[in-house]
C-alpha cells in the first residue's frame, strides 16, 4: 500500500475550488480546469505555452543572463540560495519564458510568467528578458503577448526591481509607436509592480476566468482598511464590470480569442499601412553637440562638516518625520508664483497630489508632488500622501498639459505608496500608475524628479520616471517598506531595521546603483530642523540639473530617458552594483 501511494497521488488531484478528487489525466485533458466547478488551476509557463501556440511553431528565445544579486540581499537566507532553489524546483532559468510562435497561423512573440519561480516576481533578469522579447517583436514587426502571473516586484533586488516597471513600459511604448499590437493576458494572480506596469498598459487586456488582479493584495488591503472585502473583489468578472479589462476568457477559448485578435491586426491585411522602424541614433555621441554636458558623477557629494552616514533604519525614520518639509512647503520656499490646478477631469480631485504652474528663477515649470502634511488632521485629510487613481490621473493630465505648453516638469516624491484601499482598486489603481509610467517614458519635455522624503514603490515611480532623479540626503526610495519586507521574508515585522539595511534604500546606496543621479545634502541635523537652508540647497540643485536639459531637443530627451532606464537590465544592474 505504501509503495504505491506516490503513484496513486500522481493519478489523482484535489480541486482547490470545490475539493473534488479528480483523475489527473482527465484534468489535464480539460486544460487543468476542474470539470465540476470550473476552477482554473495555475499553470507552469511551459504548459501555458503548449496550450496557447500552434503545435510545432514554438521557438524559445535565449534566456542566458549573468548571475545577478545586485544588492547582495540577505534575509534569513541569501538571495542567491533562493534563486538556486527556484531554478532546481522549476527547471527554469527565471520567472518568465519567452518565445516566438504562431497562434492560429499568425506570428507573435510571447512572454509567459511562472508563479512557481519566486512568486513570478519581477526582478532585473525578468525585466531584461521581457524587454528583449519586446525588442524582438519590434525587430520582426509582429505582436507581443504577455501572460502575467506575479506577486509584484522582487524585494530581494531592491529599487532596481522597481526600475523594471519603467524599462518594460518603455518597450511597450516603442511597440505602440510602431503600430504593433500588444496584449496582456492576466492569470491568477497578477499584483503589485507587474499589475501597475506592463500587465495593464498594453493595447488589450484579457483576463483568464478566475484571475485576480490589483495593485495591492487582499491581505494588505484588509490590514489597512480593517474591514472585510466585497464579494469577488479583484476577480476577473469584477474587473470586467469596472471596465478594467477588455474581456474575460475561459481557458479553453483563450487560444481562439488570441488568434482572432492577431488576425484582425495582421500587418498583411489589405489596406493596413506599414510604419517603417526608425533605428535609434547613437545617442551619447550626439549629446555633446545637442546640449551642454549633463551632471554625470553618481558619487554622493561631500560637504565640510557633513554628518556621518546614518544607519538605514534611522534614515527611514528621518524620512518619515512629521516636521519634514512637504511639497506645499517647497512650493512656497523654492518656487515662485505657484498656481494650483485641480481635478482629473473624470470625477475626482485627489488631495494627496498637488500640482500647478510655478516659476523657478525666470523659468515657468509644471510642479507635481505628493502632499502629506504635518499635523494628524492634515495627514488624514491628504491620505498620508497616498494618491488615489484620481490623483495619478490628475498628475497625468498636468504632465500632458506641460508637454503641450512646452513646460518642463518637476516632480516632488514623498509617499509611503499608492492608496491601497478598496475604492482605489475598483477605480483602477494599477492601470492609473501604469499609464503614468508609460507616459513619462515618452513625454517630450524635460522631467526632473526629486525624492524628498519617502519614495514608496509604484506610487513613487508614477512620478519618478525622469531625465534626472535627485534625492535629499535623508530620503529613502524602496520597492517595499521595511516593515512589509520584514513581514514577508523574516519571522516578523520586528526585523524592519534589518530589512531596511538589506533593501539598500538610502540616497548613497541608490546613487551607487545608478538609480539616483545626485544627492542633495541636508543641513547638518536634518531638513526639518532648517527648512530654509534645505530649500536653498534644493533650489540650487534643481537649477543646476534643469538648465542643461532645456537645450536638449525633445526627441533626444525621450531617447536619452529611455536609454537611462534600459540600462537597468540584469547585465547592466549587476555590473553597476558590482563595480563600486
Amino acid at each position: 500500500m505504501t509503495a504505491t501511494a506516490p503513484r496513486e497521488e500522481q493519478l489523482w488531484s484535489r480541486c482547490a475550488g470545490c475539493a473534488s478528487l479528480l483523475y489527473r489525466k482527465r484534468l489535464r485533458r480539460n486544460l487543468d480546469v476542474c470539470p465540476e466547478c470550473g476552477e482554473h488551476a495555475r499553470l507552469a509557463a511551459p504548459e501555458r505555452l503548449r496550450q496557447l501556440v500552434d503545435p510545432g511553431t514554438l521557438r524559445p528565445l535565449p534566456d542566458e543572463l549573468p548571475e545577478t544579486d545586485p544588492i547582495d540581499f540577505v534575509d534569513v537566507l541569501p538571495y542567491s540560495h533562493r534563486l538556486s532553489a527556484a531554478r532546481a524546483s522549476t527547471g527554469l532559468a527565471e520567472a518568465v519564458v519567452c518565445a516566438t510562435a504562431t497562434i492560429g497561423g499568425h506570428p507573435a512573440v510571447l512572454a509567459v510568467m511562472d508563479f512557481r519561480f519566486l512568486g513570478g516576481s519581477l526582478g532585473c533578469a525578468v525585466g531584461e528578458l521581457i524587454t528583449r522579447a519586446a525588442e524582438r517583436a519590434l525587430d520582426d514587426r509582429i505582436p507581443l503577448i504577455l501572460v502575467t502571473a506575479s506577486g509584484g516586484a522582487r524585494m530581494q533586488e531592491g529599487t532596481l526591481s522597481l526600475m523594471q516597471m519603467a524599462t518594460v513600459s518603455q518597450a511597450i511604448a516603442a511597440l505602440r509607436e510602431a503600430g504593433l499590437l500588444t496584449v496582456s493576458v492576466l492569470t491568477d494572480p497578477t499584483y503589485g509592480g507587474v499589475a501597475a506596469s506592463f500587465a495593464t498598459n498594453t493595447d488589450l487586456v484579457l483576463a483568464e476566468s478566475g484571475a485576480r488582479m490589483g495593485f495591492a493584495g487582499p491581505r494588505v488591503i484588509r490590514q489597512v482598511t480593517g474591514r472585510a472585502l466585497p464579494e469577488g473583489f479583484q476577480t476577473a468578472d469584477v474587473l470586467l464590470r469596472h471596465g478594467q479589462v477588455d474581456m474575460v476568457v475561459q481557458r479553453r477559448s483563450l487560444r481562439g480569442r488570441l488568434g482572432a485578435l492577431l488576425a484582425a491586426t495582421s500587418p498583411t491585411r489589405a489596406g493596413r499601412p506599414t510604419v517603417p522602424r526608425q533605428e535609434p541614433a547613437p545617442l551619447r555621441e550626439h549629446l555633446a553637440d545637442a546640449a551642454p554636458a549633463l551632471p554625470a558623477d553618481p558619487t554622493p557629494p561631500t560637504t565640510p562638516g557633513a554628518p556621518a552616514v546614518r544607519d538605514a533604519w534611522d534614515t527611514v525614520r528621518m524620512a518619515r518625520h512629521p516636521g519634514r518639509p512637504t511639497t506645499l512647503d517647497y512650493l512656497d520656499s523654492v518656487f515662485d508664483g505657484f498656481v494650483e490646478l485641480h481635478g482629473d477631469r473624470l470625477g475626482g480631485d485627489c488631495p494627496a497630489i498637488v500640482g500647478g504652474v510655478a516659476r523657478l528663477a525666470d523659468r515657468h515649470v509644471m510642479v507635481i508632488g505628493h502632499q502629506k502634511g504635518h499635523t494628524t488632521a492634515e495627514l488624514v485629510a491628504r491620505n498620508f500622501g497616498m494618491a488615489s487613481p484620481a490623483g495619478h490621473r490628475k498628475a497625468l493630465r498636468l504632465m500632458r498639459l506641460a508637454a503641450r505648453l512646452g513646460l518642463p516638469v518637476v516632480t516632488l516624491v514623498d509617499t509611503p505608496g499608492a492608496d491601497p484601499g478598496v475604492s482605489a482598486e475598483e477605480q483602477g489603481q494599477a492601470a492609473a500608475i501604469a499609464e503614468n509610467i508609460l507616459t513619462l517614458t515618452v513625454l517630450p519635455t524635460p522631467v526632473l524628479a526629486v525624492i524628498t522624503g519617502e519614495g514608496g514603490s509604484g506610487g513613487a515611480l508614477a512620478l519618478a520616471v525622469a531625465d534626472r532623479v535627485l534625492m535629499l540626503e535623508n530620503a529613502v526610495y524602496s520597492v517595499i517598506s521595511p516593515e512589509g519586507c520584514a513581514a514577508i521574508l523574516w519571522p516578523d515585522r520586528s526585523a524592519a531595521p534589518q530589512a531596511a539595511r538589506a533593501l539598500r534604500l538610502t540616497a548613497p546606496d541608490l546613487c551607487r546603483l545608478g538609480v539616483v543621479d545626485e544627492v542633495v545634502p541636508e543641513p547638518s541635523t536634518a531638513a526639518h530642523d532648517n527648512p530654509a537652508e534645505t530649500a536653498h540647497r534644493l533650489r540650487a540643485a534643481l537649477l543646476a540639473n534643469l538648465l542643461p536639459l532645456l537645450d536638449v531637443p525633445p526627441a533626444m530627451l525621450v531617447r536619452l530617458r529611455r536609454q537611462r532606464f534600459r540600462r537597468f537590465g540584469s547585465t547592466r544592474a549587476g555590473v553597476r552594483a558590482g563595480a563600486r
